[in-house]
């Protein structure tokens, strides 16, 4: 599984850097706050929303703790997605910054 740290993605945004980020978080989580720019995708819903996530180009998934993003990461990977990576830590770790 590809991760990527919290400050990577921070830094990677704060540069304009172009990226599709995956919220897998249930709506009432995502309400608290989310990471701006990212689409939520709950992940009970991924596999009726596929169409919605590119298959070209880095997809990175996010989560609460890393959890549901891993499941989103696998799910996605055996639907024939490749450019994956699961942020490390989560929202929690993101907070953190």
């Amino acid at each position: 599984m590809n991760k990527i740290q919290p400050s990577e993605l921070k830094a990677r945004l704060a540069a304009g850097e172009p990226l599709c980020v995956i919220d897998v978080r249930e709506p009432e989580e995502v309400a608290a706050g989310q990471i701006a720019g990212a689409k939520s995708i709950p992940l009970m819903e991924i596999h009726t929303r596929l169409h919605e996530i590119p298959k070209e180009g880095e997809v990175i998934l996010v989560c609460r703790s890393g959890n549901r993003s891993g499941k989103a990461y696998d799910f996605l990977e055996s639907q024939g997605f490749a450019n994956l990576k699961n942020m490390e830590g989560g929202m929690l770790a993101w907070e953190q910054l």
